[in-house]
């Protein structure tokens, strides 16, 4: 069977692999987004808080994760929970880290002048410092998310959802007619989903970044 004839018979089954990896992904990287955006925040102000902030977040990257899904599976069982506990943790890094140095590079006199009107910190920090910071947020984002796609494959190894799982079917059948059919599938698969959150996050920053910023 041609890798062609395999995508038509199979693409049912494709679709639905890949509107879960799409899922998954997505609902971490909104989880890991929060997450790293308060961590951002709140350690951003302290030179030491921050440097903790982005070495720790930078030290669950050291982890292999496929150890880091095979430690978890004791823990909350297969399935779904290990793989967003993973990715989530995963995601922290370039969200935190772009964070921590976009709100860093605010202006200090913008602040002060906000400080001067009468705004109260929340108010500084909702309406200037976070939107000025916005643009390398979102390239952490960006960072984050095209990381999580690959790594989201590694889940089918816990029994989680995604083109994960047409790979390691093609890994554990190599030697049958379709093993490599399943292999390229999901790997292209992962690919094109990953081009296409790319095109998704050039989209929003066109339309959540001021023309003036993003010069």
């Amino acid at each position: 069977m041609s890798f062609w004839e395999y995508l038509i018979t199979r693409h049912q089954q494709l679709l639905t692999d890949a509107f879960q990896h799409v899922s998954a992904v997505f609902q971490c990287m909104v989880i890991a987004t929060l997450l790293g955006v308060v961590i951002g925040v709140v350690s951003y102000r302290s030179g030491w808080g921050g440097s903790l902030a982005i070495t720790s977040t930078a030290t669950i990257l050291t982890i292999p994760s496929l150890a880091a899904i095979g430690l978890l599976i004791p823990l909350v069982g297969l399935g779904v929970a290990p793989t967003v506990i993973t990715l989530t943790l995963y995601g922290l890094l370039p969200i935190v880290r772009n964070s921590i140095v976009g709100l860093r590079g605010v202006d200090p006199s913008l602040v002060d002048a906000a400080t001067g009107i009468g705004m109260s910190r929340t108010a500084r920090l909702l309406r200037v410092e976070l939107p000025l910071a916005w643009p390398p947020i979102l390239t952490g984002i960006r960072v984050s998310t095209q990381m999580l796609m690959g790594i989201a494959a590694i889940a089918a190894y816990a029994s989680g959802p995604g083109l994960g799982n047409e790979i390691f079917r093609g890994i554990a059948s190599l030697g049958s007619a379709n093993a490599i059919n399943q292999v390229l599938a999901g790997t292209l698969g992962i690919v094109i989903l990953a081009l296409l959150f790319d095109a998704a996050y050039v989209l929003l920053g066109r339309l959540t970044i001021p023309r003036g910023i993003r010069a």
